[in-house]
């Protein structure tokens, strides 16, 4: 209301005759329903209210000059005016009105594009920022391309939205910027409601299968055979979590002698030799990383995916072993709930618990 009291106004007052002839154009009621109401809409710009405005006057007073009959005249300047402002940007919907009404009011000639079309515009286009701004919108509306590509954002690239968009072949009422940036909350609310509230506790393997620092290689090494499990958590008394002894701490030491087998040597190490290690402690890594059993299990991801991880120790409150979740724990997870989603046509797997109960041991 305000932004169009005050074009009319400061226009009536610029006309300078009284308010006698034209110093208002009715679809300027339309721009400013979108440079109000819809201030992100690319048709809301500043350039396709402008460029657009003018452009279709000026596209309408030339059709009026050179096409006698007003119906053909008329319909030539909508059509022009939609031809020009789609490749030039620039498309603003009450273009369309203004390329007819110069039609309509020809003896007025091309004074009416300057007065009062292009006054009106930059009036109310000034209006529309003071407006937005103190309203907390920013206008004109940033056309920012929205970083994404991660696993919480949907797992597509912007070579994915301008693939899709191709195929649509259709002018949207959204920027290609704001789609991407909208795609992307979307997938990561997915993500949130299907996996986002998943923890640790629902993955885990549990009871976990763990060894003091003082057990023989030779027994920590038949543990992990039986088990079929890859690496073993060490903890002390208090099963606390001190280190963690895997495969691949048994093959690194096993290397030391080059002229015998794998096999030969791995034999000589878990029985023992003079000079040797003996026990878990000596060979462990640590510190080791560790989980809590309330985290969430998503955050797990980069632990494994990028900090070379392949088995990580659960912890409770008071930081003793409670479970083990390794890269298959994960995995199957992610398995588990695509399937849900697809027999349930999208439904929310945490709807049911029974996907997320965990085998007795870890993964081999």
């Amino acid at each position: 209301m305000a932004g169009v009291l005050l074009t009319a106004l400061l226009s009536r007052w610029l006309a300078g005759d009284g308010g006698t002839g034209p110093w208002m154009v009715a679809s300027l009621g339309a721009s400013a329903v979108l440079v109000f109401g819809m201030p992100s809409s690319p048709l809301a710009q500043p350039w396709p209210v402008l460029g657009g405005s003018t452009l279709s006057a000026l596209v309408g007073a030339g059709c009026a000059a050179w096409v006698p009959d007003p119906a053909m005249a008329g319909a030539l300047a909508v059509g022009l005016a939609i031809a020009l402002m789609v490749p030039l940007r620039c498309l603003h919907p009450p273009g369309g009105a203004m390329a007819l009404y110069m039609v309509l009011n020809a003896g007025d000639g091309w004074r009416l594009a300057a007065f009062p079309i292009l006054l009106n515009v930059l009036i109310l286009l000034l209006a529309a920022v003071v407006y937005n701004t103190l309203t907390g919108r920013r206008y004109p509306h940033p056309q920012r391309i929205q970083a994404g590509g991660d696993i919480a954002a949907g797992a597509f690239t912007s070579a994915d939205v301008d693939a899709a968009l191709s195929h649509y072949n259709q002018v949207l009422d959204v920027s290609r910027a704001d789609l991407e940036g909208l795609l992307h909350l979307a997938g990561r609310a997915a993500f949130q409601r299907t996996l986002g509230d998943l923890r640790c506790a629902d993955i885990m393997s549990k009871p976990p299968v763990a060894v003091e620092a003082g057990v023989s290689l030779k027994d920590a090494w038949a543990l992990m055979r039986v088990e079929r499990i890859k690496a073993l958590p060490v903890v002390n008394a208090q099963r606390l979590v001190i280190g963690i002894v895997t495969v691949a701490d048994f093959m690194r030491l096993a290397n030391l002698d080059l002229h015998e087998g794998l096999g030969q040597r791995l034999r000589t190490l878990v029985k023992g030799r003079s000079g040797q290690p003996s026990s878990v402690g000596e060979i462990m890594s640590h510190p080791v990383q560790t989980a809590h059993v309330a985290q969430h299990a998503m955050d797990l991801v980069p632990l494994f995916s990028q900090g070379g991880h392949h088995h990580i120790p659960i912890v409770d409150a008071g930081a003793q072993l409670v479970g083990v979740i390794t890269q298959t724990d994960l995995v199957r997870t992610l398995a588990i709930t695509v399937q849900e989603r697809e027999d349930d046509g999208f439904a929310d797997p945490l709807a049911t618990q029974s996907p997320f109960v965990a085998p007795a041991k870890a993964g081999p």
